[in-house]
């Protein structure tokens, strides 16, 4: 986990970070891209087995997010799930571990890039099942109503679990019963390789709404506007009010995974250009930072050259860790 910072909330449920926090910020979310360059890396020189799904562009949503919650609360995570391990406080040496198929990894290198979890620290799986995690942290929101423990958890989708049946239902039941869940709708614009317009009828926002869940919309590249929109949901639903949905419009710089290197087909240079040079999130903190003095241009630098020693220290711990014995192939196999 990273080291603790303060946090202060206003009268209103809102919150404040002192000068230090946005930088404890902006360095997660440095982590975060450092580990998927290196993950592209990985599977360019085909050091990596199967696929992965990149979180660069995305990286304000996750660490957003996850800096208003406990480490005992919970989340779920999507196929595009490493932002939201790091961002929980997962290890990057157990996670390349675990893209690599080592025994190191969380799950034994048995769960590979789609399916990190990290039960001890409150991460309960990435799941490839389009809009799954929100069933799972549905039913932990139950629990932990059940058991008083205080906990709350969230549930990270992309815009297309919006055609999923399950989201509507647990929803309804969320909403009933005032669990303490937290729905977070990562929209980068694309279902695969389609405009989320050609297949999602309405407003976004229409949908939880009919569920008399309350819905803020945000833009997901600006990490303030992220952390005290999700702060307020969060203690809302900690508070025992039930439950809130999260928009967040974002965009994600590469493909639909690894292997995704043509988009032209469905969608153009300019506005991925647009995007990146106009629309970063590590950008963006940075120039509000250095506007309000509170960081200049070698601080950026250090932090940034942390992030990449720090990620290519885990690749090599990764690619040193043995590989699970092949007498544990039916192990952790259920029927």
């Amino acid at each position: 986990m990273a080291a603790q910072v303060t946090h202060l909330r206003n009268d209103d449920g809102s919150n404040t970070v002192d000068p230090e926090e946005w930088l404890h910020m902006y360095r997660q979310m440095c982590r975060i891209r450092s580990f998927e360059e290196e993950v592209n890396e990985l599977y360019t020189k085909a050091i990596m087995p199967g696929l992965a799904h990149l979180y660069i562009g995305e990286e304000a949503v996750a660490v957003g997010v996850c800096e208003s919650l406990k480490r005992e609360d919970y989340i779920t995570s999507t196929h595009r799930g490493h932002g939201h391990c790091l961002a929980k406080g997962a290890n990057p040496n157990r996670m390349f571990a675990e893209l690599l198929g080592r025994a190191a990894g969380y799950c034994r290198g048995k769960g590979g890039s789609m399916h990190i979890a990290d039960q001890e620290g409150g991460n309960l799986g990435a799941n490839a099942i389009v809009g799954a995690g929100s069933g799972i942290a549905t039913g932990a929101a139950f629990s932990a109503k059940m058991r008083r423990s205080g906990q709350i958890a969230v549930a990270f989708f992309g815009e297309g679990a919006l055609g999923q049946g399950l989201l509507y239902e647990v929803m309804n039941m969320a909403s009933l019963w005032k669990l303490p869940v937290i729905y977070v709708c990562e929209n980068n614009l694309y279902n695969e390789y389609t405009h989320y317009t050609q297949t999602t009828a309405g407003e976004l926002g229409a949908r939880p709404a009919a569920f008399d869940i309350p819905v803020e919309a945000v833009d997901g590249q600006d990490i303030q506007a992220v952390y005290a929109t999700a702060g307020k949901l969060i203690n809302r639903a900690r508070s025992g009010d039930g439950p809130g949905f999260l928009i967040c419009n974002t965009y994600r710089y590469h493909g639909h995974h690894v292997g995704d290197i043509n988009r032209a087909y469905y969608r153009t240079k300019e506005e991925e250009t647009a995007w990146r040079t106009s629309h970063d999130p590590l950008q963006m903190l940075s120039s509000w930072l250095t506007e309000q003095q509170l960081a200049d241009a070698a601080i950026f630098e250090q932090i940034e050259k942390d992030a990449r020693a720090e990620m290519r220290a885990a690749v090599e711990f990764a690619i040193k860790a043995p590989f699970p014995d092949a007498s544990e192939v039916t192990q952790h196999v259920y029927a």
